[in-house]
């Protein structure tokens, strides 16, 4: 396995674990009622991340968010291992996504300004630089 694929494997576990930091809080604070429900507009009145507190809140868009740039990582990471270009620079910008992606829970679930906007930075350009890497 490269190591672009290894952290996509520990980007995805930690996309379970961002799933479970959301979702039990938010079990908590809105109940079964309405988080087992088919979620109808006019049952519920607004939508669920409305309904939460500010943190859990903040974890919910941290959650969608990392389902975002996972799509733009996964490709790079697929082009880097189709095309045999794992280098210790795509390796290394693999790790950093991660780095940034686990940084950025707390980030913004405590809503560090500026540096949850740079921490996610951090990420976005080492996916683009392995991008970048394999077309040269």
């Amino acid at each position: 396995m490269t190591p672009e694929l290894l952290v996509l494997t520990l980007a995805g576990l930690l996309q379970v674990v961002q799933f479970g930091l959301m979702s039990v809080p938010a079990n908590l604070e809105l109940g079964p009622g309405k988080t087992m429900s088919p979620r109808d507009p006019q049952r519920l009145g607004k939508p669920l991340i409305e309904q939460v507190s500010v943190r859990t809140g903040r974890l919910f868009r941290a959650l969608n968010n990392h389902f975002e740039a996972l799509i733009l990582f996964t490709v790079a990471v697929v082009v880097v291992t189709l095309s045999d270009q794992s280098t210790w620079l795509t390796a290394t910008c693999a790790w950093v996504y991660l780095g940034a992606r686990i940084l950025y829970v707390p980030a913004y679930a405590f809503g560090w300004v500026p540096w949850r906007s740079l921490i996610f930075g951090a990420g976005f350009f080492a996916t683009v630089l392995m991008l970048i890497a394999a077309l040269v």
